[in-house]
């Protein structure tokens, strides 16, 4: 197999617009340009003055910092200051060098050999070396689920002091997309800080990043400093690449999952940045001539239903009796109150990244239909068996939609409880099985299928022979067409079996006050280049 096989994958990573896939041989230098409302930083006059601080609200605690070991968003738009990868996306969700210099792969496509650039220093002082590349993307090629799945056996060597070589085991199209992707990114930490790491993930976080970590007080805030030894590359900021100028001192994230408090604190200047703005509050922010509403394609709101442990992992009935209860626009219309802010369609995948999109499986889908999920839970033989909700009141529409869905379960029958935990504590408890047979996620879209995690056995469970066999046909397949044919099969094997179900597509709403320069969104927050007048 060669890299000739793989040239149709530069027309699907498309998200709203079409995307480019990596090539054997990669430019050195980002030159697209930003993205976002707010251009990057550029030169101002000496009698402006600028926030030494950057204080952004975010909805929870991240459990961790760790991004090889996790799925949390909030560890991404945090870590993604402290961290960075071989190779990152830029604006147009192409891979692009970032530690690396660039890439060769080989003709059979089994080998890429990255030249690392020379000088980087980690927070710690130490130079970045391929000993600390070797071990931090062996780590995550073991350790992170999405790596575990879909780069089985692939193994990180160093060639010399500033050269790395990467073998897989198989020539797929997405190897380097994997690798630059943000959605649990591979972090590269010191060797000695990888080989410190316990089952909980690494203890200290030293990166080669625009800021580096100082404090983390418990439910409270994680407060990030400048790097003064940073060095970046020199090309436009455009998306997660490009220069990092790190203009303001400190950045603060603090949590913040009360909605009104976060509301108060942009109204107010006490914060620069509000994630995650609940809908119902976005006509009155979008009135104050002192903050910019920024609002773009988030993902799906999704319900995942235990296949693995538990009632409902012993009769396909009992989980197809639960999509037959659904009302999804009931359910979508209490999570996010304006219409305007999500859209119901059965697919997995942005519906406006046309490659993948499909409506496969919409027999399945929004049923709102009592009366065929009795019957269901009547012949699998329902006795009153309790069900278990699991959820957060950390994110609002996950929590709503918990409650409407659980108020949907019971009309049809279901004994049903609702357990509701802080964000750190729901994702630990959705590892062990046997205590939830249901929650629902809002999970970010991804460039292609196999990284969904509907499809990631880790997530919820799912151990389905079809599903993987169509994942494995997607990433080997010869043809735009036969790898959407593939994903289709995938896509019904997921509502056939009831693992998973889209609810609705939302819109993430973000709020910035009026006058930050240099913020920018990709899927999430990039405040390295983001100052605020004083």
């Amino acid at each position: 197999m060669t890299r000739k096989k793989f040239g149709w994958f530069a027309g699907v990573l498309a998200l709203a617009t079409v995307l480019s896939a990596c090539s054997s041989n990669s430019n050195n230098a980002n030159t697209t340009a930003p993205t976002g409302s707010s251009a990057a930083p550029t030169e101002t006059a000496q009698s402006q003055t600028y926030k030494d601080t950057l204080n952004i609200a975010v909805t929870a605690q991240p459990p961790t910092l760790d991004t090889a070991i996790t799925v949390s968003a909030i560890t991404f738009d945090i870590a993604g200051n402290i961290f960075e990868q071989l190779y990152t996306l830029n604006a147009n969700y192409e891979p692009v060098p970032q530690l690396a210099k660039s890439v060769e792969t080989s003709s059979d496509g089994l080998t890429y050999t990255f030249p690392l650039r020379e000088g980087v220093k980690f927070h710690n002082g130490k130079e970045l070396t391929a000993e600390d590349v070797v071990a931090s993307m062996n780590r995550w090629l073991t350790t992170n689920s999405r790596a575990k799945q879909l780069l089985p056996n692939a193994k990180f060597e160093e060639v010399d002091k500033y050269t790395v070589k990467l073998t897989v085991e198989k020539a797929t199209s997405d190897v380097l997309l994997l690798i630059s992707s943000h959605a649990q990114f591979p972090s590269i930490l010191p060797k000695e800080s990888i080989e410190s790491a316990t089952a909980d993930g690494i203890k200290d976080y030293i990166g080669t990043g625009p800021y580096k970590f100082k404090e983390w007080k418990q439910d409270q805030s994680i407060t990030l400093e400048k790097f003064d030894d940073y060095q970046g590359v020199t090309a436009e900021p455009s998306g997660y690449s490009g220069a990092k100028l790190a203009p303001t001192k400190t950045l603060t994230f603090q949590f913040v999952s009360d909605a009104s408090t976060r509301i108060a604190g942009i109204k107010t200047g006490k914060y620069d940045v509000a994630a995650s703005i609940p809908s119902e509050s976005y006509d009155e922010l979008a009135s104050n001539s002192s903050i910019q509403l920024q609002t773009y394609p988030g993902g799906a709101l999704t319900a995942f239903l235990n296949t693995s442990d538990g009632l409902l992992s012993t009769n396909d009935k009992y989980r197809q009796a639960i999509l037959a209860a659904l009302n999804d626009e009931e359910i979508s219309i209490a999570s996010y109150v304006k219409p305007e802010l999500y859209s119901l369609a059965p697919g997995f995948m942005n519906p406006n990244q046309t490659r993948w999109a499909t409506d496969v499986g919409k027999d399945f889908y929004n049923q709102a239909n009592q009366e065929k999920a009795k019957q269901l839970l009547q012949e699998a033989g329902y006795n009153g068996q309790e069900i278990t909700l699991l959820t957060t009141k950390d994110y609002a529409e996950m929590y709503t939609a918990t409650l409407v869905i659980q108020e949907q379960l019971t009309k049809v029958g279901f004994k049903v409880k609702v357990d509701n935990y802080d964000f750190p504590t729901f994702l630990e408890t959705k590892g062990d099985r046997s205590k939830w047979d249901l929650f629902v996620a809002s999970t970010g879209y991804q460039l292609t299928p196999p990284q969904i995690l509907a499809v990631n056995p880790d997530w919820a469970g799912l151990n389905n022979e079809t599903v993987k066999k169509g994942v494995v046909g997607i990433r080997e397949a010869a043809s735009p067409e036969e790898a959407k044919k593939q994903w289709e099969t995938v896509q019904q094997a997921l509502y056939e079996t009831g693992s998973a179900t889209v609810l609705s597509h939302y819109n993430s709403v973000i709020a910035t006050a009026k006058s930050i320069e240099g913020f920018q969104i990709q899927d999430s927050l990039i405040v390295w280049n983001a100052k605020v007048p004083e």
